[in-house]
């Protein structure tokens, strides 16, 4: 296992072990390896959707294993919605959409806690619309302005 050193005042990551047992509950899937594949998919995933501090600050707070599935990506071009997110995914991994929203869901609540409100917030504000709900949150319409 590797030390990952952590900021003064900052609670250390869970093990991969302890994240992959977090995502396994929420996932409801029947074994350790299941729930392995699907962080490994949906991280890499959302490695290819978030970029700058925001993806650092994640990476920071993932067990290193999984930092490492999220930061090998090359981040996307053109950045995909949510739903964008979910057909993408599932055309990678050849799961069908529902499996894919279902392993997505499982992932990104495990992740959203781990990254807390005001990160999480920020990853909200950088990507296209429709990730709320895929991190477990409510999907607020962003303000629009009149020029």
């Amino acid at each position: 296992m590797y030390h990952q050193p952590r900021p003064a005042g900052r609670s250390a990551a869970p093990t991969f072990d302890e994240m992959l047992a977090r995502v396994r509950y929420e996932g409801a899937y029947p074994t350790r390896d299941r729930a392995e594949e699907a962080v490994r998919n949906v991280l890499a995933a959302l490695g290819r959707q978030i970029t700058g501090t925001e993806r650092v600050e994640l990476a920071r707070l993932l067990p290193v294993e999984a930092a490492l599935v999220l930061t090998a990506q090359i981040p996307a071009a053109e950045p995909l919605t949510g739903w964008g997110f979910v057909k993408d995914l599932a055309a990678r991994t050849g799961a069908g959409p529902a499996v894919a929203r279902w392993d997505t869901g499982a992932v990104l609540s495990v992740v959203s806690r781990l990254a807390g409100p005001d990160l999480l917030a920020r990853l909200l504000d950088h990507l296209p619309t429709g990730y709320a709900l895929l991190f477990g949150q409510a999907e607020l319409p962003r303000p629009s302005y009149a020029a």
